[in-house]
């Protein structure tokens, strides 16, 4: 019945990431899903989950601004601090037998006040009583066999190395993003569109660059055209907040995306976040707006 859970719980997951992407609001994981007819939750009080029908626990949890500082040490592995001080609690204990027993778990990282970025499947694979922490590694959901079987082979070390850091870096990426549209009320700077599906967090400097941080005052809450429009200089915004639309877009003649989508944004200025300090940084909008008069 664990195993059964287990899988379905992953499958709904799978669903759920596909629809709405890698941040999930606390609301849906704790309704979770039914299986045979009873309620699943993913999530409760306690960080380290377990679902009063099940035997092991499912989930683990880092909230945000919780009191426990976990981590993605040097070697790629995720530190998990156990709950509380005692390693004998039984939430201590479920996650020991779940590491003895290698089966998968979804870890849940808080990155704004009731989303978590979701990542599953995940393992531990060690126990430091000394500095109550279990080590936790990611794997890639198409390793998981429908038996939750863990195979034995030289790859599987450095497969999950590679899957914890490419989900510290969606991690990142993702928190960039949260925040940006947050402090956007969750609308496109330029077309007041509301819909977080459909809004990206751009960056005026790419991160990639010098003075690229992965912070409010370098990001744009936009909608997915007119952050291809920013990124491909279509349009640019100066250091004063208004938008220029380049000229041979303004001079082609097409359809109503063209003339109200982009056209009409000419001259306009944006909408800024509603705290100061989370305004685009003026410098950095110089710097990406000379590059749009370049183009």
């Amino acid at each position: 019945m664990d195993n059964l859970i287990r899988i379905a719980a992953f499958n709904w997951l799978k669903d759920q990431v596909q629809f709405q992407g890698e941040v999930l609001p606390w609301k849906l994981l704790e309704e979770g899903f039914i299986f045979e007819g009873k309620q699943i939750h993913l999530v409760g009080q306690s960080g380290i989950w377990k679902p009063k029908i099940m035997q092991y626990p499912l989930s683990i949890t880092t909230k945000f601004e919780g009191p426990y500082p976990d981590k993605l040490n040097k070697d790629g592995l995720i530190e998990y601090r156990y709950r509380g001080d005692n390693p004998n609690y039984w939430d201590n204990v479920g996650l020991r037998e779940v590491m003895k027993l290698k089966k998968p778990l979804i870890y849940l990282y808080g990155i704004s006040r009731g989303r978590y970025f979701v990542s599953f499947p995940v393992y531990i694979v060690h126990d430091d009583i000394a500095k109550l922490t279990f080590t936790v590694q990611v794997d890639e959901i198409d390793a998981l066999n429908p038996q939750l079987g863990v195979e034995d082979t030289t790859a599987l070390h450095y497969r999950r190395a590679y899957a914890t850091t490419s989900v510290k870096i969606r991690l990142h990426q993702q928190s960039f993003r949260e925040r940006v549209l947050l402090a956007y009320n969750n609308q496109c700077t330029l077309c007041r569109l509301k819909h977080p599906e459909l809004l990206d967090a751009a960056h005026i400097i790419g991160d990639n660059a010098e003075f690229g941080d992965p912070i409010i005052s370098n990001g744009l809450s936009l909608c997915k055209i007119h952050h291809a429009a920013f990124d491909k200089n279509i349009l640019g915004i100066n250091p004063d907040y208004f938008v220029h639309v380049r000229n041979d877009i303004l001079e082609e003649t097409d359809g109503p995306m063209l003339k109200y989508g982009l056209q009409a944004l000419d001259n306009q200025k944006i909408i800024l976040p509603y705290h100061r300090h989370n305004y685009p940084d003026r410098e950095r909008l110089e710097e990406r707006y000379e590059i749009f008069r370049r183009a």
